[in-house]
């Protein structure tokens, strides 16, 4: 998986170019409405989301697995920006707490049990009564099915990348235990996509009750 995303930003550099996701601006409003203000951004590529939330003044960290992305992101958006370098699969890199976490279009790519420790690592490191969103592919996107399939909603694309898409189900499954509060299906434009056919996620946020 590495060597993977090292290839393809070392080939695309910033392939989705530099506006943030639709969920991205959602996500931003839920986090201002909250009052939070540390995030934590598993997943940070060369932080196009992150930015958005850097310019409306929260205090954004990454955790990013290619250290081609993370010299992208500070050739465009400086220095001074928190990102380790490391797998999601490694957390956590810091013994902060988090107000929000901010995860986009990555935990489809870990088989289950990669993706059960993914939330709760960052549950883990969610502050009392703050919220973490995670945008997950929907079996509702046209490519569900494509490719080898290796397990139940689980599929091997011809890029051999691994795809878990989830539905209504499985978010409640995955999610249910660890503060679901709202899971609604989004569409991200084609922009966002490689000029691909726009594809459907899961906005999946959860919130972390006051003992």
């Amino acid at each position: 998986m590495t060597e993977f995303w090292e290839s393809s930003f070392r080939d695309k550099q910033t392939m989705w170019g530099f506006e943030p996701a639709d969920s991205a601006v959602s996500t931003l409003a839920l986090f201002q409405k909250h009052g939070l203000k540390d995030i934590l951004i598993p997943g940070f590529g060369y932080g196009r989301n992150a930015k958005l939330f850097i310019d409306h003044g929260l205090n954004v960290t990454g955790i990013e697995i290619s250290e081609t992305a993370i010299g992208i992101a500070k050739s465009h958006f400086g220095e001074s920006m928190q990102v380790y370098h490391g797998s999601v699969s490694d957390m956590p890199f810091d013994q902060k707490f988090y107000d929000g976490i901010f995860c986009y279009a990555l935990i489809h790519l870990l088989d289950a049990k990669e993706r059960e420790k993914l939330i709760r690592d960052c549950y883990s490191q969610l502050s009392p009564n703050g919220y973490m969103v995670f945008v997950a592919i929907s079996k509702n996107t046209p490519t569900y099915g494509e490719g080898k399939k290796l397990s139940r909603d689980r599929f091997e694309t011809k890029h051999g990348v691994n795809l878990f898409y989830y539905d209504q189900t499985s978010v409640e499954q995955e999610f249910g235990p660890f503060g679901l509060f709202e899971a609604t299906e989004v569409e991200e434009p084609a922009k966002y996509t490689e000029n691909k056919p726009s594809q459907k996620f899961w906005l999946i946020t959860c919130r972390k009750q006051a003992a």
